[in-house]
């Protein structure tokens, strides 16, 4: 019951999350209708958003990468250290 409640009101107030008029006005054409608020000054503010992604984007590849396959192969690893600890 209480998922049912939690769905109902993500889906009904997904009017929060869309921009207000006045707001999807005042925006670039790219930003129009998902963003509040001022816009970006300058195209600096591109510049630092898509570098930002781009490290994100990074860091999440490696993290899956090396938690679906780590590549510690040394016997004096941490990992093989506690592992045999018995």
């Amino acid at each position: 019951m209480k998922k049912l409640f939690l769905i109902a009101f993500l889906l009904f107030n997904v009017l929060w999350v869309l921009a207000c008029p006045v707001c999807e006005r005042n925006q670039p054409k790219v930003l129009r209708g998902i963003a509040h608020g001022a816009g970006p000054d300058s195209r600096w503010d591109y510049v630092i958003v898509w570098a930002t992604v781009a490290i994100v984007l990074c860091t999440l590849f490696f993290s899956i990468k090396w938690l679906i396959r780590p590549g510690e192969r040394s016997d004096r690893h941490i990992k093989r250290f506690i592992l045999n600890n018995e």
